[in-house]
């Protein structure tokens, strides 16, 4: 996959998650040359060389698209995603499940191998979405909130320091994202119907969801294999569903989610120095980003008592975007060229 002398992109930008990558090849100008898209980056499940796998994919697809016209002959439509000299002069990789100091030298160090690009920096995913978030000419400083599937914080000051959690689920403290409000779903229906918990609208409506009748039912087919666990991390559309019904179960379990969101944006504003200053907390992930009036609502509420001073901004462009534009400040690109790529991507 190596490019012509003097046709390489000035940027390699991933940004991957649970559920995809996408990658973004990007000129010195900020104009987007190719992109492409594969599936989850899971390294603790996978094995690195497997994850980086995945992404190659995603490589492999921005190339294609960039085609002739960006890069002579050298974009193979058949190529793997492994290259024979570098696609851009530096790789800007936003990656989930990358939490550790540790974790993001092992993952740098097997995107160096791969030969994408010169140079290489590696941040979790969280990074891309802050980065993505502030405003135009902005400073970096500000905090950043993401619900996917997971969830995580992290906070940046422009003299570099950053704030951060460990982000490993239940390990490390943490509650909520996408899968762990499906599983709190499944245990308040399970429970109101065993008559252990109190009643809740979930009880009828989780096993709905599966075209079966009970929570015997769903339980009876995930232990034997029947229904895959993976479909039951996808219930957090239909909890906030029977939140919005007025469930009380339901709307508890939204509330706390925002009780969540906010200790983390609270905690990483106080820890940088940031509560009495006027500064972004970006919010996003398809959690924060779909738009339910009770999650915003008291997201807003409890983040004025906590940081009077904070202003919230939803971020739903492609977290790639935040990969990209990280790209570009380190190449010292002009605001015009970050300002083109924030129109391409809306």
């Amino acid at each position: 996959m190596g490019l012509s002398p003097g046709r390489t992109a000035a940027v390699l930008a991933i940004d991957a998650g649970n559920s995809k990558t996408d990658a973004a090849l990007v000129a010195a100008d900020g104009t987007v040359l190719g992109q492409g898209r594969s599936g989850g980056f899971r390294p603790p499940t996978t094995g690195v060389a497997a994850a980086v796998d995945v992404l190659a994919e995603a490589v492999a697809g921005a190339v294609r698209q960039a085609g002739a016209g960006a890069f002579g002959d050298s974009a193979d439509s058949g190529d793997s995603g492994d290259s024979g000299g570098p696609v851009a002069a530096h790789v800007s990789a936003c990656l989930a499940n990358v939490d550790l100091p540790v974790e993001e030298r092992t993952v740098g160090a097997a995107l160096e191998a791969r030969g994408w690009g010169r140079t290489v920096a590696v941040h979790n995913d969280t990074f891309a979405l802050l980065r993505a978030g502030l405003p135009p000419g902005a400073e970096p400083r500000g905090v950043a909130v993401v619900c996917g599937a997971g969830i995580n914080c992290a906070g940046l000051l422009p003299d570099g320091r950053t704030h951060r959690f460990l982000a490993l689920g239940k390990l490390s403290g943490d509650w909520g994202g996408g899968a762990g409000l499906a599983a709190e779903a499944i245990w308040y229906a399970a429970r109101a119907e065993d008559g252990r918990g109190e009643p809740t609208a979930l009880a009828t409506a989780v096993p709905e969801h599966f075209g079966l009748r009970t929570m015997y039912e769903l339980i009876e087919g995930v232990h034997l294999g029947r229904v895959p666990v993976a479909r039951t991390q996808r219930l957090a559309p239909l909890l906030f569903a029977v939140a919005a019904g007025g469930d009380a179960v339901a709307r508890s379990l939204v509330d706390r989610l925002a009780d969540e969101v906010v200790a983390l944006a609270a905690v990483a504003l106080e820890r940088l120095g940031l509560l009495d200053e006027e500064v972004p907390v970006v919010l996003g992930g398809s959690v924060l980003a779909a738009g339910h009036a009770q999650l915003d609502d008291r997201i807003r509420m409890l983040l004025t008592a906590r940081a009077p001073k904070a202003v919230p901004r939803v971020v739903t462009a492609p977290p790639v975007l935040g990969a990209a534009l990280l790209g570009l400040d380190h190449a010292g690109a002009p605001e015009e060229a970050r300002s083109r790529t924030r129109q391409h991507y809306g």
